[in-house]
C-alpha cells in the first residue's frame, strides 16, 4: 500500500505542477511533451486524477500517524 501511495502521491505532485504552469503561464507541459489530447496525453491526465482519489487514503495513514505521535 505504501508504494501506492507514493506513486499517487508523486503523481499528483505533478499534476499540481501542470495546474501551476497553465494558471501562471497558460502552458500545458503535458500537451506540449505529448500533444494535445493524443491518447497518451489522456492516459497521464486519468492516471493523476485517479491518482488525486487514491490519495484520500492518504488521510487515514496521516491521521494514523499523527495519533500515535501525539499519544507518546
Amino acid at each position: 500500500m505504501k508504494t501506492l501511495y507514493n506513486l499517487s502521491l508523486t503523481l499528483v505532485i505533478i499534476g499540481a505542477l501542470n495546474w501551476l504552469l497553465i494558471g501562471l503561464f497558460e502552458f500545458d507541459l503535458v500537451a506540449s511533451i505529448f500533444g494535445e489530447m493524443s491518447a497518451f496525453s489522456r492516459i497521464i491526465y486519468t492516471l493523476v486524477g485517479a491518482s488525486g482519489i487514491v490519495s484520500f487514503g492518504i488521510y487515514k495513514e496521516i491521521n494514523r500517524a499523527g495519533n500515535r505521535t501525539m499519544s507518546m
